[in-house]
């Protein structure tokens, strides 16, 4: 990477970030150059570098590929903390700006960001841009710098889309395969500057996150004898853990599978007698002091030791036989999960170790009349669970984990119709209804308190896609469609 041949001048008075002895491998936009150089400044537009020479090299922040604009985003915003307040690491400043795919950093649908509205206005919180092209499916979106990535079907094929973070125009996309509109939200590896998608027929890419160039692909029913549980297709996010993609091919050989995340090659696979994939995507629980991953398969709930892919426990009485959706809550020694439909209901196990593999203790069950999740997802906040109740229904509920106790939502109704996705900030949950409208509802285990709905301008069919808090803004997806809301207080 050459010095660009501009020369670029800090303004008097402009605030620059500096950050002695950061040394990192910076790569441009392009992928074609590198250089060794320590990080100098950033002053909101251009970033200074430091050669092992001495020389400096100021250039855009666009240059850099979008690894290294997270990255000195992230410091940024490190940097300029309080000195007052614990110092975050990068990652952790990177955790409350973006939303690398999946219910988010963690997985558990909680955004950490603060400083959001409390209420709405009637009418809801302003609308900053829509944008078109993102093609139809029900997948949500990954977010990191200056991007967003999501999955749609457009003309026949399901595509890779990325979208500009500031107006939702489309940068490109990438066929990844046949099949019916993609459920999979894309799966972002900032550091690798990779992202992974999932068809409904099983076909699994892997491309570059700055160009969508393919590294790799997978097909779960050729490559592992993967088969679904019934007819929806393959719907699930695969996990980054380190050097790993983990997966859920399901089948009798590979329910769950550990790749290389950069080659695709195998690492290792877990058998399962008539195993299938369900539609929930995996989590990691560290339960009993083996690290495992937890997923809802067809089967039921499972735990597989990450150290090899060898099975660790299998609770079979949450599954349901239609489609079990939603992702496993994780809570230290505990795992929380529901499933709706006629057979399924909700379950809290405790996970111990006995000698080198886990037991579980059933702590309790509660039949799908009682509690059940559709599809919208569950959030676990100080010991609550937040999540809509009922089969093709949303009703807020709140209920205390370790008991299953309803402490409050009993005969309570939302403003919406239809299944809810749900996700949290600064103390609040944000519910998406299938029929479209988007509530505010207090996380407090005090009472349900609304505290603003709206209904967006478009509703494309069912809204199913889960609602995306990052920097401030509240991303709807709507098939084709892309929404973005300001909820930030003050602003």
């Amino acid at each position: 990477m050459s010095s660009p041949s501009i020369t670029y001048s800090f303004c008097l008075g402009m605030l620059l970030f500096a950050s002695p002895a950061l040394a990192r491998t910076w790569i441009d936009s392009t992928g074609a150059y590198k250089i060794e150089a320590d990080f100098v400044g950033f002053d909101g537009t251009t970033v200074e570098l430091k050669k092992a020479d001495g020389s400096i090299s100021r250039l855009p922040i666009g240059r850099l590929s979008q690894r290294d604009q997270v990255w000195v985003r992230a410091e940024m915003k490190r940097q300029t903390m309080p000195t007052d307040e614990p110092a975050a690491s990068a990652a952790e400043a990177l955790a409350s700006t973006d939303w690398p795919g999946w219910r988010g950093p963690q997985r558990d649908g909680i955004s950490r960001e603060q400083g959001l509205l409390k209420e709405w206005p009637s009418g809801g919180p302003p609308l900053l841009w829509s944008s078109r092209g993102l093609g139809n499916g029900f997948s949500s979106l990954a977010i990191a710098g200056d991007k967003i990535y999501t999955m749609g079907k457009k003309g026949g094929q399901v595509q890779l889309v990325c979208a500009s973070r500031d107006d939702g125009t489309v940068i490109w996309e990438t066929p990844v395969g046949d099949g019916s509109d993609p459920n999979c939200t894309p799966t972002l590896d900032v550091e690798a500057g990779l992202v992974y998608g999932l068809s409904h027929a099983g076909d699994l890419l892997c491309a570059s996150a700055t160009d969508g160039a393919v590294v790799w692909r997978k097909n779960f029913p050729n490559d592992f004898g993967g088969r679904m549980m019934s007819m929806w297709g393959y719907s699930e996010s695969p996990l980054i853990d380190g050097d790993r993609l983990i997966c859920t091919p399901g089948s009798d050989r590979a329910v769950m599978a550990a790749l290389d995340k950069k080659t695709g090659d195998v690492i290792w696979q877990t058998p399962m007698q008539e195993g299938t994939a369900g539609y929930a995507s995996p989590v990691i629980s560290h339960a009993g002091g083996i690290k495992q991953y937890v997923n809802l398969v067809g089967k039921g709930l499972i735990g597989i030791r990450a150290a090899d892919g060898e099975p660790l426990w299998h609770y079979p009485r949450v599954a349901n036989t239609t489609a079990n959706v939603p992702t496993p809550l994780v809570d230290g020694n505990f795992v929380f999960c529901s499933s709706g439909y006629g057979d399924g209901g909700s379950a809290l196990l405790e996970l111990k170790k006995q000698g080198r593999t886990i037991r579980y203790r059933e702590v309790y069950y509660k039949d799908n009349r009682t509690l059940q999740n559709h599809h919208g997802g569950m959030i676990l906040i100080d010991g609550k669970i937040y999540m809509g109740h009922g089969h093709n229904q949303g009703f807020p509920r709140c209920v205390d984990l370790r008991s299953g106790r309803t402490v409050w939502g009993e005969g309570q109704r939302g403003p919406g119709k239809g299944s809810a996705a749900i996700v949290a900030a600064d103390g609040h949950l944000i519910f998406r209804y299938e029929d479209g409208v988007v509530a505010l509802i207090e996380a407090n285990p005090g009472g349900y308190q609304l505290k603003g709905e709206f209904k967006p301008a478009s509703v494309n069919g069912k809204a199913w896609a889960h609602p995306v808090i990052a920097g401030k803004r509240l991303y709807l997806r709507d098939q084709d469609e892309l929404h973005c809301y300001d909820i930030g207080a003050g602003s």
